[in-house]
């Protein structure tokens, strides 16, 4: 698994994707936060507060993601290099743990810059330190956990075809539901427990992790959506070879 995982990561950065993936997200996250006048402009709020970043990140990673994760598997059957990697001696579960945290470590080396937006926050509050501490630390878990399932569906959307393109709109499009879709089919109000359905969402959960309180259901939830379409992946690999 380590050496999957060790050829993902040279990879990412042998080539400009890897630099141009976290070039895009903190150069995005950076103009809207500071730059593009709007609700995501901190210092246009007024306030010693990041929970701009953590609205707008989501969304920025919905695509992102997607993008890092689209030649995982995809590249592999293009290159028909995927049945000689199906056959070294090791499992399936661990080719599919190598590619999905190769994308990891690449998602959360784009994120680590962004603790320079909460040293700057911190430092603008008046007085200085004025800033929630625990709310931005349980964003922050909050967020890790939702790249952690958002990498899951791209690696899986990523074993479907051999075109990248369709795996990175094929997972864009589960992330999206994933993330937004139950909370819409709630605000829709066509079935009696709305919050049910809120509940099934991305976006009720990582909401509850920013307030600053790490509850087990949340941590559960993004591990179970991890875990789920890593299963899944690992089937789809298994059939292929057949």
């Amino acid at each position: 698994m380590f050496a999957v995982l060790k050829k993902e990561i040279n990879t990412f950065f042998a080539s400009p994707i890897g630099y141009l993936v976290i070039a895009v997200f903190l150069v995005l996250n950076g103009l809207f936060l500071w730059v593009f006048k709007g609700e995501f402009n901190i210092l246009d709020n007024g306030y010693a507060d990041i929970s701009s970043f953590f609205l707008l990140a989501p969304w920025i990673l919905i695509f992102l993601v997607p993008a890092v994760t689209m030649r995982s598997f995809s590249d592999e059957r293009k290159q028909g290099t995927l049945e000689l990697l199906l056959t070294k001696p090791i499992s399936h579960l661990q080719i599919v743990l190598g590619k999905y945290f190769g994308a990891l470590v690449l998602v959360i080396i784009a994120i680590v810059p962004t603790l320079l937006y909460v040293y700057t926050v911190y430092q603008l509050g008046n007085p200085i330190g004025n800033l929630d501490v625990g709310s931005t630390l349980g964003s922050y878990f909050g967020l890790l956990f939702l790249v952690a399932s958002y990498t899951a569906i791209g690696v899986f959307a990523s074993s479907l075809s051999d075109n990248q393109i369709v795996a990175f709109i094929v997972a864009i499009f589960i992330c999206f539901f994933f993330y937004f879709g139950f909370d819409g089919i709630a605000n829709f109000n066509l079935f009696g427990n709305n919050l049910y359905f809120e509940n099934l969402g991305m976006q009720s959960h990582f909401k509850s992790m920013s307030r600053g309180v790490l509850d087990t259901r949340d941590l559960i939830y993004f591990l179970s959506i991890a875990a789920f379409f890593i299963i899944l992946t690992k089937l789809n690999i298994k059939s292929y070879k057949r």
